[in-house]
């Protein structure tokens, strides 16, 4: 723009100079005024176009320039981005920039209680689940957790963290996008007709699934350079991926641990059903807990249920607890473990070979013993999965956990459990399903059973 009105202007001084030597040649003929007034115009005219060549050869080296430092400037960009990716560093995107790729936040894939999710498409044309945290206490909490616990790990079985934004009150998470969906929805029937079904996982997808899940956790309890704990295995938080191997997900209650500490306490955060017995009775938890939930992953995997249910009585026609452990628990004493598979791979005749679920169901007892040091750590799970070590029949396990909810049916916990309550206990204060507060009850000893 100031070019164009430079241009301007000194065309129209040279014109006002020509006009001048014209009037002057009209009225003073050719005298000694005429050619003194001519002399001067046209030593103007040169000088204006002098500052017409030198500004316009100025402005063309400006440009040169600027285009050669906007090139370099984008190749180093550029080159800073690959290098950011290579070494696993999170990039800070801003908020029009996620806006863009998930067009408005309109595809929504996935919702927890800690946030929603929704698919993307960077600029670069990879494709991203974008989490969106909710809530300002408890999301800036499980923010600056989630970043801190996943930003620095590298590992297939574990999700990539592309990036993040936090703008305000805003808070979002940037993953690698995993396109069939999580494992809940593949290996539970769809009952409720709330969700596609999507098929049902072979056993052969599900025994690989259970090693992968255990590398994963493996490596964050053994080869990052401080212990993260994930503290919320579940299936919700298992994805498959195009060839239906597992990635783990969602740190966003994960902590992390010092090599020298071998216990934490913390306050009670995750998913009934999951919850390692030391932390509910408040005597801290370790990698140990990981193990716990794992195992009643591995159960809910081999028998294709969920491992806390509600059934109906078909005498009182009244729901009860189910708690499908202590019924697996019951059939590997009767050996009858065939009994405990999920129906759907025994009429697809999928599984035929009762010494291959006997190993899977030994293993995930021993994951999910009451004491904490009678479980295996995460890299013997890995071993004993892949047939390095031998699995040994796991001794029995009582399963006297505490019953979070205070089930008000008197008889829940004799009729399904075989433990009858011998303490009230204060009801579970539940927000959202998933985080939760409980009273100190480290001395009393109730039914082993917590609706999901």
């Amino acid at each position: 723009m100031e070019d164009k009105k430079a241009k301007i202007l000194a065309t129209a001084t040279i014109l006002a100079l020509i006009i001048v030597i014209i009037a002057a040649r009209v009225y003073l003929k050719l005298s000694k005024t005429f050619h003194l007034i001519a002399g001067v115009d046209i030593s103007l005219i040169l000088a204006v176009i002098c500052f017409l060549v030198i500004r316009n050869r100025y402005n063309r080296e400006r440009k040169n320039l600027e285009s050669r430092y906007i090139s370099e400037g984008r190749e180093l960009r550029i080159e800073y981005s690959f290098l950011r990716k290579v070494a696993g560093v999170p990039t800070k995107f801003k908020l029009d920039d996620l806006e863009e790729a998930t067009d408005g936040f309109r595809l929504q894939i996935g919702k927890g209680g800690s946030g929603s999710v929704f698919k993307g498409v960077l600029k670069d044309g990879s494709q991203v689940a974008v989490k969106r945290i909710e809530g300002e206490e408890k999301g800036e909490k499980e923010f600056r957790s989630e970043v801190a616990a996943i930003a620095s790990v590298q590992h297939k079985n574990l999700v990539r963290l592309y990036g993040y934004s936090s703008v305000n009150r805003y808070r979002f998470l940037v993953y690698d996008y995993i396109p069939n969906s999580s494992l809940d929805v593949w290996i539970f029937p769809d009952r409720g007709g709330s969700r596609k079904l999507r098929g049902c996982l072979t056993w052969d997808q599900r025994y690989q699934v259970a090693i992968d899940v255990a590398k994963a956790l493996s490596y964050l309890h053994n080869d990052c350079r401080s212990k993260i704990l994930h503290l919320d295995v579940k299936p919700e938080n298992i994805l498959l991926d195009e060839n239906y191997r597992a990635v783990v997900t969602d740190f966003g209650l994960s902590k992390l641990v010092a090599r020298d500490e071998s216990r934490v306490v913390t306050e009670i955060r995750g998913t009934c059903g999951y919850l390692a017995p030391e932390w509910i009775l408040e005597h801290g938890i370790s990698e140990k807990s990981d193990v716990y939930s794992y195992g009643i992953v591995l159960l809910e995997m081999i028998g294709g249920r969920r491992s806390i249910s509600r059934v109906e009585n078909k005498k009182s026609k009244k729901k009860k607890l189910e708690y499908f452990p202590r019924i697996v628990i019951k059939k590997m004493r009767e050996r009858r473990v065939m009994e405990i598979v999920d129906q759907r791979l025994i009429e697809a005749k999928d599984v035929d070979d009762e010494g291959k679920v006997m190993k899977l169901v030994c293993v995930a007892l021993w994951c999910i013993q009451e004491k904490a040091k009678n479980r295996p750590d995460m890299a013997m799970v890995v071993e004993m999965l892949e047939g390095r070590v031998p699995v040994n029949e796991p001794p029995d396990c009582k399963l006297v956990v505490v019953d979070l909810l205070g089930a008000d049916d008197d008889d829940v916990g004799e009729v399904t459990t075989g433990v009858r309550r011998v303490v009230e206990i204060p009801k579970l204060h539940i927000q959202k399903g998933r985080h939760f507060r409980f009273p100190s009850v480290c001395s009393t000893i109730i039914s082993p059973v917590s609706p999901r």
